[in-house]
């Protein structure tokens, strides 16, 4: 009789399968973040281990802490924690959870956060997150992040795209896919682009965090496909910007150097 699995272990299966060939052995970090994950699930764990094979520490959290045991053992990657130890245990933390959640770890992550990045990798949706979803829908998602994470250095990013695409598509042949990001500190904008190029993708600055729309569900640049050149001209930007200078000079220095 066929074994069958659920949409979990299916999951949890793919990845394994997918992710030696999706990253190189060679490709490692040059400077390894720890990156506190807060969730375990399709979000969590496909960007957990695409940062944890190119040689960051990944911590990832669960409503408990024995889930989140239970899912460091199924992806062979990573620690586990509470949501407070991941928050405070990322050098960048990630939060990979619904958009309904957010409200509720304001108040119980956010303390810990201080100035600290925070990629906000969430979604809102009306049927399934409420008040707060029909509200970052209205005024944007970057921007109602920031307020319930007031002190963070908020940038959204990888939401623009379904994490079974990322998968597909991580470290495809030149030209590669590009993942656009806003924010409105610099130096979290640089740490979220590096994670991008890490996960096997081209950073694309879409502006502050008021041009996030533009890639949130409804947007014309959500689940774009696109690589930087062609996503640039949907967004309507140069790609001038000194994040993006900075960030293409220091890629450009580490493949040099020998390293991705």
């Amino acid at each position: 009789m066929p074994l069958k699995l659920t949409r979990r272990q299916s999951l949890t299966t793919l990845l394994a399968g997918l992710l030696p060939v999706l990253t190189p052995h060679g490709a490692m970090a040059r400077t390894p973040l720890r990156i506190g994950m807060i969730g375990s699930g399709h979000v969590g764990s496909t960007l957990g281990q695409l940062w944890s094979r190119a040689g960051h520490e990944v911590m990832l959290s669960a409503l408990t802490l024995r889930e989140a045991q239970e899912r460091v053992e199924e992806l062979h990657f990573g620690s586990a924690g509470t949501s407070h130890d991941a928050a405070a245990f990322g050098d960048v933390v990630v939060l990979a959870v619904p958009y309904g959640a957010l409200q509720q770890l304001g108040h119980t992550i956010g303390p810990v956060l201080n100035a600290r990045p925070l990629i906000d990798a969430t979604n809102p949706y009306t049927w399934r997150d409420g008040k707060i979803g029909r509200q970052a829908l209205l005024e944007g998602a970057g921007m109602v992040t920031q307020s319930l994470f007031p002190t963070a250095a908020v940038v959204r990013a990888f939401n623009s795209e379904d994490m079974t695409t990322l998968l597909a598509q991580s470290n495809r042949p030149p030209p590669r896919m590009a993942l656009p990001m806003a924010g409105d500190v610099a130096r979290a904008l640089t740490m979220a682009g590096w994670l991008i190029h890490d996960a096997g993708f081209d950073p694309v600055v879409a502006g502050g965090l008021s041009a996030a729309g533009l890639f949130q569900p409804g947007g014309p640049a959500f689940e774009a496909q696109m690589d930087a050149d062609d996503l640039r001209r949907l967004l309507g930007v140069t790609g001038d910007s000194a994040v993006e200078r900075s960030l293409a000079a220091r890629f450009a220095a580490a493949q040099a150097s020998g390293g991705r």
